[in-house]
C-alpha cells in the first residue's frame, strides 16, 4: 500500500515538472520525423565500392593524390566520423592514425550509447540550457546509432535501485522527463518495480532496505568494433583511411592573398615501413582526442593547452555478476562518481572513476581505482555475493579529453559538450563531447571546414547512413551461418553481432575442425568465441599488431587478460603467415602483446594480488591440510614440486595433460620464476584464494581435484576454473 501511495504522489509531482518540457519534445519528434525522411535519399545518393582497399593501396593513395581537399588527423571514433561525413558529401578525404583506430580512448569506454541522466539532472537543478541541449542532441544521436548499426549495439534496461522512499518521486521525475526530452526516440518507456519484482529481474542485487527501482533504457555497442565499422565505411565511401601513419609535423604555405601563412597538409610516417611523405590538403582537421594540445602546438607553439584529461577506469567480472539482459546505475557513490554495472559480452564491466590524470599514449589502471569500483559493487549486491578481488578479469584505463572553450569569456569553465575551434592558420580543431555524438561533431567540424575553406560540398549525408555489415544483417542471420557452414551456434551468433553481414565472409575462410559438430570454425580460447578465421579476416580490416588483434578486432583483452594470453602464441603465428613476418618479428609481437596485457589491461595489478612477500593468513588446521596436499606431489620432502611431481601424480590416476600447459599452470604459481613452485608459495597461494585476492587458479584446482580423485579415480577438471578454491 505505502509502495503505491509513493508512486501516486510520484506521478502527481512530477506532473508540473514534465508539462514544462512538453513543447520541446514535440520540436525534438517533428525534427526527429522530418530527418528520418532525409536519411532514405541520403543513403541512396551516395556512392560505395564493393571492395575493400588494402593498406598497402590506402597509403599509395597518400603518396600519389597531389591534394586532398581534407586531412583528418585522429583515427577515433570523431576522427573515422570526420572522414565519413567528408567522403559522403564527395569531399577528397585522408585519414591518419598514429596507431590502430580505435587504440585511445574510444575503445575504453563504458560501452553505453547514452544521452546522460546526470547531465539532465543538472540541467534542471541548474536551468542549464547548454546542458539540455547537449542531451537532447546525444539522445536523437543514440537512436542513429542504433539505426546504423543494429549489429553492433542495442537497447540495454538499466536499473536503479531505490533504497529511501523520498528517493522514488525524485529518480522518477527525473527518468521520466529523459524519457520526455528523448520524443520519439525514446527507445522504451521506463517504469517503476516493487521490491519482490526487483529482485526477481536482479537477483543479486542487495534486499535490505530495498524499495523498489526504477528501470529506464539506454544503448550499449562494442565501442571498438563500431569505431572501426565508421573507419571502413568511410574507406568504402572512398577515404584514403590508413592506420600506423603518423604526422609528423604540419606542412604551411604563405597565402597570397593576406601574407599570412596556412596550413597546407602534414609530413607523414608510415610507423611499419618508416618510409617518410607529404600529404596535401586544402583542410586539415585535428580529431585526436586527449593529443589535441599536441597537435595545436604543431601549428602554434604558444598557444595555450584547452585539453584536461580526465582517467576513467573500469573493471570485466565474471557473467554471472550481473543478468544476461539488465544493468544497473549507481547515481551517488561514496564520492558522489557516477558507478555503471552492466552486462556486455556475457561479462560484466563495472566502472567507471574520475581523476585527473596525464597525456599518455598508454594509460594504466591502478589498484586504488579497482578497489574503489569493487567498493561500490559490494554496497549495492547482497550479502550472499562474495564481491572478490580475483575475480577482476581485465581492468583498463581510459582518458576523457574534456575541453575548455577558448571561444568562451570563462576560458577555465570544461564545456561537457563539443567545441569546434578554427587558428589563424586554418587548422580545424574538434574536440570534447562524447562517443555517442561523433556523428553531430563530425558534422559540425565538416561544416566549419567547408565554411573556412570554401570547399565545395553539400550538407552532411550521413544520418540515417548505414556503417560496416549493417546492410543486410538481421537477428537471425546467425541460423543461416550455423545451416551453411556447420558452425556452432554461440560461434554463429558473435560473428552476426561483430561483422554483421559480412560475417558470412570470416564463414568461408574458417578451417575445418575435423570433429562431427561443428564442421567449422576452431576457437582461439575454449570459453569464448572468437576463431581462428577473425585473425585472417582482421588482417583484411586492416589489423597489423597482434595487439590489434586481441583488443580491437577481438575483444579478448578487454574480457579476460589470462585467455588472451593463452591465444596470443596461435594469433601470432597466423599473422605471421598473411603477414610474412620473421621469426624475429613474431617473437618481439608476443613480447609488445604481452606487455600490453600486463600494463595496460591489469594483467600486472591482477599478479600483483600474489607476489613473494604475500602475507600467509591461514588457520592452523588450514595449514595442515594445505601441507597434506601440497606433500602428495611432494613425495621425496624436497619443500618444492616440478612439472615431473605433476606428471607423476597424474599418471598414477590416468589422466594426461599437455607438456606446455603444465608449464603454463605452474607459472602462474611460480612466484621467484625458477621453475618450480615452493611450500611457501603454495600456501601464498590458498591464503590469497581465501581472502579472495585470487580466484581461477588452475594449480588449486588440479591439486585439489587431484587429492580427491586418489581416492575415487575419477578425471580431474583443468581448465580455466571460475571461481576460488
Amino acid at each position: 500500500m505505502a509502495f503505491r501511495k509513493a508512486v501516486k504522489g510520484t506521478a502527481l509531482i512530477g506532473g508540473g515538472a514534465i508539462a514544462t518540457v512538453f513543447g520541446l519534445s514535440q520540436f525534438s519528434q517533428y525534427r526527429n520525423k522530418h530527418g528520418a525522411l532525409v536519411q532514405v535519399q541520403a543513403a541512396e545518393d551516395v556512392p560505395m565500392k564493393n571492395h575493400l582497399p588494402t593498406r598497402e593501396q590506402q597509403i599509395l593513395a597518400l603518396q600519389t593524390v597531389s591534394e586532398f581537399d581534407v586531412i583528418v588527423i585522429g583515427g577515433g571514433a570523431t576522427g573515422c566520423g570526420c572522414a565519413l561525413d567528408a567522403a559522403t558529401r564527395g569531399l577528397k578525404t585522408a585519414l591518419l592514425e598514429r596507431y590502430d583506430f580505435s587504440s585511445g580512448t574510444s575503445s575504453r569506454s563504458t560501452k553505453l550509447i547514452h544521452g546522460g541522466v546526470r547531465y539532465l539532472q543538472k540541467a534542471i537543478m541548474k536551468l542549464d540550457f547548454e546542458q539540455y541541449r547537449m542531451v537532447k542532441e546525444a539522445l536523437e544521436e543514440r537512436a542513429h546509432l542504433l539505426q546504423s548499426a543494429p549489429h553492433l549495439s542495442a537497447p540495454l534496461p538499466i536499473m536503479l535501485p531505490i533504497y529511501k522512499w523520498w528517493q522514488l518521486p525524485y529518480y522518477w521525475i527525473g527518468i521520466k522527463l529523459y524519457d520526455l526530452v528523448a520524443g520519439s526516440q525514446c527507445l522504451k518507456s521506463s517504469y517503476v518495480l516493487t521490491k519482490a519484482r526487483a529482485l526477481e529481474l536482479f537477483p543479486m542485487l542487495r534486499k535490505d532496505r530495498l524499495v523498489g527501482a526504477i528501470v529506464y533504457y539506454d544503448g550499449q555497442h562494442n565501442d571498438a568494433r563500431m569505431n572501426l565499422a565508421i573507419a571502413l565505411t568511410a574507406a568504402r565511401y572512398g577515404a584514403a583511411t590508413a592506420n600506423y601513419a603518423e604526422v609528423r609535423h604540419l606542412l604551411k604555405t604563405t597565402d597570397p592573398a593576406s601574407g599570412r601563412p596556412r596550413v597546407c597538409g602534414v609530413r607523414c610516417r608510415d610507423v611499419l615501413t618508416g618510409k617518410e611523405f607529404d600529404v596535401r590538403a586544402k583542410c586539415v582537421i585535428n580529431a585526436t582526442g586527449p593529443f589535441t594540445d599536441s597537435v595545436r602546438k604543431m601549428d602554434d607553439e604558444e598557444v595555450p593547452n584547452i585539453c584536461q584529461p580526465s582517467a576513467g577506469v573500469h573493471i570485466v567480472m565474471p557473467g554471472y555478476y550481473s543478468p544476461d539482459n539488465m544493468g544497473l546505475l549507481d547515481p551517488a557513490t561514496s564520492d558522489g562518481r557516477v558507478i555503471f554495472f552492466l552486462p556486455w559480452e556475457k561479462m560484466t564491466i563495472a566502472g567507471t572513476t574520475d581523476s585527473p590524470t596525464d597525456v599518455t599514449s598508454h594509460p594504466i589502471p591502478t589498484e586504488e581505482d579497482i578497489n574503489f569500483i569493487l567498493s561500490e559493487v559490494r554496497n549495492y549486491l547482497g550479502a550472499d555475493v562474495e564481491v572478490r578481488r580475483g575475480d577482476v578479469l581485465a581492468a583498463w584505463s581510459g582518458i576523457r579529453p574534456l575541453v575548455t572553450d577558448p571561444n568562451s569569456k570563462d576560458t577555465q569553465s570544461i564545456s561537457r559538450n563539443h567545441v569546434v575551434t578554427i587558428s589563424d592558420s586554418g587548422l580545424v580543431t574538434i574536440a570534447g563531447g562524447k562517443w555517442t555524438t561523433y556523428r553531430a561533431m563530425a558534422r559540425d567540424t565538416i561544416d566549419a571546414a567547408i565554411q573556412e575553406h570554401n570547399l565545395k560540398a553539400g550538407s552532411s549525408k550521413t544520418m540515417g547512413l548505414q556503417l560496416e555489415g549493417a546492410q543486410d544483417w538481421s537477428p537471425t542471420l546467425y541460423i543461416r551461418l550455423v545451416q551453411d557452414y556447420g558452425l556452432e551456434s554461440e560461434v554463429a551468433q558473435h560473428l552476426a553481432s561483430t561483422y554483421g553481414d559480412k560475417a558470412f565472409e570470416v564463414a568461408k575462410i574458417a578451417q575445418v575442425t575435423g570433429k562431427r559438430w561443428p564442421i567449422v570454425g576452431k576457437r582461439l580460447v575454449s570459453e569464448f568465441p572468437y576463431i581462428e578465421a577473425e585473425v585472417v579476416y582482421g588482417v583484411k580490416e586492416y589489423a597489423r599488431t597482434a595487439v590489434d588483434m586481441i583488443s580491437r578486432r577481438t575483444r579478448l583483452a578487454f574480457l579476460n587478460v589470462q585467455a588472451a594470453e593463452e591465444a596470443l602464441p596461435r594469433i601470432v603465428d597466423i599473422m605471421g603467415k598473411e603477414l610474412n613476418w620473421s621469426e624475429q618479428k613474431k617473437k618481439e609481437e608476443l613480447e609488445t602483446a604481452k606487455k600490453f596485457l600486463y600494463y595496460e589491461m591489469g594483467y600486472k595489478v591482477k599478479t600483483d594480488q600474489l607476489t613473494d612477500s604475500s602475507e600467509i593468513s591461514l588457520v592452523p588446521s588450514d595449514i595442515e591440510r594445505y601441507k597434506k596436499r601440497f606433500h602428495m606431489f611432494d613425495k621425496d620432502k624436497k619443500g618444492f614440486i616440478t612439472i615431473l611431481d605433476v606428471q607423476r601424480v597424474l599418471e598414477s590416476i590416468s589422466v594426461q595433460i599437455a607438456e606446455n600447459t603444465l608449464h603454463e599452470i605452474l607459472n602462474e604459481v611460480d612466484l621467484n620464476k625458477n621453475g618450480q613452485v615452493e611450500l611457501n608459495e603454495f600456501l601464498q597461494l590458498m591464503s590469497a584464494i581465501q581472502k579472495g585476492h585470487v580466484s581461477g587458479s588452475r594449480l588449486a584446482v588440479l591439486m585439489k581435484s587431484a587429492e580427491e580423485n586418489l581416492r575415487r579415480r575419477a578425471v580431474i577438471p583443468v581448465d580455466r576454473s571460475g571461481g576460488g578454491v
